[in-house]
């Protein structure tokens, strides 16, 4: 089994049918996981407008290539691929695309569920959302991380 992984932080829209068929091509795995996030129009009770991220360049790719190589640890995956766009996004963008492969779906499942739930609590990216105030106009908001997100990621240690 050949390990490829692709780790990437771009300003452009994600191209998904392109990002799932690089995952494809071991004839050792047998199962490919993948998961796609999009900018949704509501979020903590208010209308959201639209969404921009920030990263520190060089930390967020090192800090995404130890959460593939983690991965590796705790499953046989084949190819990972982690790809997440940042600048400015309007409603229904990708935001990011995570895609493993591995001999069997098991693994798979779990290995993508694990790198979403890292970058969710983990990868130094910063978002701001801009929600309709009560007049209708735009205004920006941090957005702070999830009691959630973080609660899912402790299944992991316990585990």
């Amino acid at each position: 089994m050949k390990e490829v992984d692709r780790i990437e932080v771009c300003e452009t829209p994600l191209n998904v049918a392109a990002e799932y068929a690089a995952l494809q091509g071991n004839s050792g795995d047998g199962a490919c996981a993948l998961f796609v996030g999009s900018v949704r129009d509501f979020n903590a009770g208010r209308d959201v407008c639209g969404l921009n991220l920030e990263y520190y360049p060089g930390m967020t790719e090192k800090s995404l290539q130890g959460i593939a190589r983690d991965a590796r640890r705790r499953w046989p995956l084949g190819r990972v691929t982690i790809v997440h766009r940042v600048g400015p996004m309007q409603i229904n963008d990708e935001i990011v695309f995570v895609g493993v492969t591995s001999p069997h779906r098991q693994a798979a499942f779990a290995a993508c569920q694990y790198i979403m739930d890292r970058l969710k609590t983990e990868a130094p990216f910063w978002k701001r959302e801009a929600v309709a105030d009560q007049a209708g106009n735009a205004i920006e908001r941090w957005v702070e991380a999830r009691a959630s997100d973080v609660a899912e990621m402790e299944k992991w240690s316990a585990g």
